[in-house]
């Protein structure tokens, strides 16, 4: 009997000893977070940056898969899928709003929070910004359209006429612009909603436009975004002011913009993500978020460029 003893008791020592190093294997794997990207371009870096350094802050070992899909739809829909494909995926993090609607258009299981993403309701990707409903949430950098439009009035007050250049292909785009438009509307200055497709487009667009329009305004808008460069070339040969709601697009030639910290933005999906991982929270009841503050950003040589004198009361908001 007393040799069954200790055999019995060396099988439950050894069962334990098994059921221990499971149980640690289990707490150190690594989480595995997908981050889908549709361009490359200094907003969407930072929020991309801002989302990893707050996960890293908050004591996660994960392992980032970043695809980014240089600006191009059908490269995005191929990474979409290769995600809603992957079984390990813990949480996927898309940036903007083509990245997050291509990816929840393949999975309702994988939690997705999306970020720079102007309006979730209206691009589909949730039931109300209050109440998801669905496997989406996540952060807007959407900034009040009337803070635009009086800092546009501010800046150039002898404007009648705007362009608003946005891409075709960019549901927040549109839904901004269309809110701008009314915004302008009641202090009586047209609108001329110009659209383009593809890069190729955008240097003729801006020409073609640009006559009769005394200002420019830029919309949350990734191919924009892409190509200020070439805007701002057109229109600093016309002397046209820009005016921009992100400050990537001001500091490669816009005029001026009211602005979310993208890399803050970053880090408050990274707390959300923290509250799904700890079970903390349901994705489908999470509240979409946004950033409490909004920064001036001034491009003071493009001011000086343009014989526009920077009023006191504005200069007080960037000290």
């Amino acid at each position: 009997m007393k040799i069954i003893t200790k055999i019995i008791l060396i099988i439950l020592l050894i069962g334990i000893s098994i059921f221990a190093i499971l149980k640690t294997r289990k707490k150190e794997k690594k989480l595995n977070i997908g981050i889908i990207q549709i361009a490359e371009h200094e907003s969407l870096d930072k929020a991309r940056n801002g989302f990893i350094d707050e996960m890293k802050n908050l004591g996660y070992d994960a392992d980032f898969d970043i695809q980014i899909a240089g600006g191009d739809i059908s490269n995005l829909n191929s990474i979409a899928q290769k995600f809603a494909n992957d079984i390990n995926k813990d949480l996927i993090f898309a940036i903007s709003t083509p990245a997050a609607q291509s990816i929840a258009n393949e999975t309702e299981d994988v939690p997705i929070l999306g970020t720079a993403v102007t309006d979730f309701e209206q691009s589909g990707l949730v039931k109300s910004s209050k109440h998801p409903g669905k496997n989406v949430s996540g952060t807007s950098d959407l900034v009040p359209v009337e803070k635009q439009i009086d800092l546009l009035r501010t800046l150039i007050p002898s404007c009648k006429k705007v362009g608003i250049l946005y891409s075709s292909g960019e549901a927040n785009s549109k839904f901004y612009a269309d809110m701008v438009s009314d915004e302008l509307k009641k202090f009586g200055i047209n609108a001329k909603h110009v659209t383009v497709s593809n890069l190729n487009e955008v240097k003729q667009a801006v020409q073609h436009a640009g006559h009769g329009v005394d200002t420019w305004f830029i919309p949350p808008d990734n191919l924009i975004a892409s190509c200020m460069p070439t805007v701002s070339q057109v229109t600093s040969k016309s002397k046209i002011p820009i005016i921009c709601s992100f400050a990537d697009a001001v500091n490669k030639g816009g005029l001026a913009c009211y602005a979310v910290d993208y890399y803050e933005l970053g880090k408050l999906t990274a707390k959300q993500a923290d509250k799904i991982l700890k079970k903390e929270a349901k994705i489908e009841n999470m509240p979409i978020e946004y950033l409490e503050d909004v920064k001036l950003v001034i491009n003071y040589k493009k001011a000086d460029e343009l014989g526009i004198k920077i009023p006191e009361k504005l200069k007080g908001e960037l000290q």
